[in-house]
């Protein structure tokens, strides 16, 4: 996914400063960007520079000045064709599966350790997603649609760690289980 996009998506949602979209990132679901600060600061200079968002600034007292950025009908053109484009399939690297690939140089009780880390780690995961309400949640959705289909992303990440969670007990379970009988 490209940050120029969930920016741009984000600002046809409604008008933000860069502070605003560094917060949504963090806490949302979907929006699975791990990129520094200064690649949304230079990302909206490029959309600036684009046409593709205006730029206010808004002068406070007692702070620096604020800039705020709002998407333009060629913005809205642009996100536009991006949705319309060819989907993406998942980008499926997981470290922890390259690693279980050359476990077997493990005895059984480090390979159950490794296993058990991993299962804390989804655990953590599965429980923060279940918790973390999305901030682009129903009270704010501009139509049921649009608060259906948040909704459902975050029931795919929810059901993901749901089913990894069920996978590595199943693998601890069952390589006790071949342990056990010789």
């Amino acid at each position: 996914m490209s940050i120029k996009y969930a920016i741009l998506g984000l600002l046809s949602w409604r008008s933000l400063t860069g502070y605003d979209l560094k917060k949504m990132f963090a806490d949302s679901v979907a929006l699975y960007w791990s990129g520094n600060n200064n690649q949304i600061y230079r990302t909206l200079v490029d959309l600036h520079e684009e046409g593709l968002v205006t730029q206010e600034i808004q002068q406070q007292d007692n702070y620096p000045a604020r800039k705020i950025y709002s998407i333009t009908e060629k913005g809205i053109s642009r996100l536009k064709k991006w949705v319309l484009s060819k989907p993406e399939l998942p980008d499926l690297k997981n470290a922890f599966l390259v690693q279980l690939e050359w476990a077997d140089l493990l005895d059984l009780e480090e390979l159950d350790t490794l296993a058990g880390e991993y299962e804390d780690e989804v655990l953590m995961q599965f429980m923060m997603l279940q918790a973390k309400e999305q901030p682009l949640n129903a009270a704010v959705a501009r139509t049921p649609r649009e608060a259906y289909l948040w909704g459902m992303i975050r029931e795919s990440w929810i059901t993901f760690y749901q089913n990894e969670l069920n996978w590595i007990r199943k693998l601890r379970k069952e390589l006790g289980e071949m342990e056990s009988n010789g």
